[in-house]
């Protein structure tokens, strides 16, 4: 397990204790493993360039969302191949990106519940989402299929609009029996989706979402939610609320998605409304940065150093040092916001958005990660006194979160290739000072 973040000064991380005399680490004693789990539906991103012409002769409307039968997916894209017009093909999945970004991160094990083509050809569907996805990934517990997994075009024009083509395949066949409640009772976290609700027909991946979530009720595991798509959350937002209150602590969401499950345009005032559901809420609300929002108790709450910032809720960072809470944790429960603005003022050129969120998402899991981690060998440290939902306090988790997405942002893949620079020649370290 790395460090989450980087720090200007050193910071107290002793899970690998060294003999005083001899300067070597203990070998005798091994060290306990913390992971996460997540459930996606399992899909490779495709993005070509193509003219009006094209989205014409496959029947696609442009700049519009669609779903394509097997067939017309078949020819869509050997006419994209034999024309050279693929531009980029790279796993996909908010999950299944959120699962490797945060193995990249950490260095360390995350655990990918799914389907997979059991039949798999060198080149095809089911070996680029493989061959794209880290290694620490664990993907011994997807659930064969003998069908392809899910591919997703997206068609850009000569304008710069782009067309999404969508062929599910078997994605959403994700069986109840596939999930094991063991892996989820002992793991620091499981992450799911909204698009897993969205089912229908011979479909089970809803059930097998539903099953995965009670378990982790069960054993006391944090639930974190990504909310995907504002579209969905519009459709029936009382219906989502109360589902995150039921059975979700971590909410990660956009500005948009924020305003539809919440009512708030406001970024901070969505976060703020949506702590009366959960115990933490990440929100990226594009050139404005980054919020969060959480809980720590009066007794271990911690006053910013930092400018207090105004907004819709005046001060609002005035306890951002604090590291966050489960709300049941907290004698004297107080709300914690910060703000981060976008690393450097944003890329220069950004290449891609897609995935900037799950990148986010991934810091925050690799912090909360870490703290168990810590917990589990270094017990008695003073650190634990607090029983504290993160390692790190949210003004600094809302950092890290942000320089990750800023390493989305200036490439083409949603997944990060590397993690994150030993320097940072073109920042001045006090970014992470503090």
């Amino acid at each position: 397990m790395k460090f989450p973040g980087r720090r200007q000064h050193k910071h107290y991380f002793p899970v690998e204790d060294k003999d005083p005399l001899t300067n070597q680490i203990n070998r005798n004693s091994r060290l306990e493993r913390s992971y996460i789990v997540g459930i996606d539906q399992t899909l490779v991103d495709i993005e070509a360039k193509v003219d009006h012409a094209f989205l014409e002769e496959f029947n696609l409307k442009r700049g519009m969302s669609q779903v394509i039968d097997d067939e017309v997916t078949h020819a869509l894209y050997q006419r994209l191949k034999s024309e050279n017009l693929v531009d980029y093909e790279y796993a996909g999945g908010t999950i299944a990106n959120t699962m490797h970004n945060y193995s990249v991160l950490a260095d360390d094990r995350s655990v990918l519940l799914g389907v997979m083509s059991e039949d798999i050809k060198i080149g095809g569907y089911a070996y680029r989402f493989i061959s794209n996805t880290s290694s620490r990934v664990d993907l011994n517990y997807l659930q064969p299929i003998n069908g392809p997994i899910g591919r997703c075009f997206t068609l850009i024009d000569d304008t710069g609009e782009r067309t999404f083509a969508l062929n599910y395949g078997l994605i959403n066949r994700l069986k109840p029996e596939s999930i094991d409640e063991t892996l989820i009772a002992e793991s620091s976290a499981l992450v799911i989706s909204s698009y897993l609700m969205r089912t229908e027909g011979e479909d089970t991946m809803t059930e097998a979402a539903i099953k995965a979530v009670e378990c982790a009720n069960k054993h006391d595991v944090p639930v974190v939610l990504t909310l995907g798509t504002k579209f969905l959350i519009e459709e029936d937002p009382k219906w989502w609320q109360e589902f995150v209150k039921k059975h979700v602590d971590i909410l990660a969401m956009n500005e948009e998605e924020g305003l539809a499950i919440s009512g708030f345009d406001d970024p901070l005032l969505a976060a703020d409304a949506a702590l009366d559901w959960v115990d933490l809420v990440i929100c990226t609300a594009g050139a404005q940065g980054l919020f969060m929002a959480g809980y720590v108790d009066e007794e271990f709450k911690r006053a910013t150093e930092h400018q207090l910032l105004p907004g819709k809720i005046p001060d609002f960072n005035r306890y951002e040092f604090s590291r966050a809470m489960r709300y049941k944790d907290c004698k004297n429960p107080i709300r914690a916001y910060t703000h981060t603005a976008p690393y450097m003022g944003g890329p220069e050129s950004i290449k891609n958005t897609n995935g900037a969120g799950d990148g986010a998402l991934s810091a925050v899991l690799h912090d909360i990660c870490a703290n168990v981690y810590h917990k589990l060998n270094v017990d008695n440290s003073s650190k634990h006194r607090q029983k504290a939902l993160t390692y790190s306090s949210l003004s600094q988790i809302s950092k890290y979160a942000n320089r990750v997405s800023y390493e989305v942002l200036v490439q083409h893949s949603p997944r990060l290739s590397r993690g994150l620079p030993e320097r940072e020649d073109s920042l001045e370290q006090a970014y992470w000072a503090l």
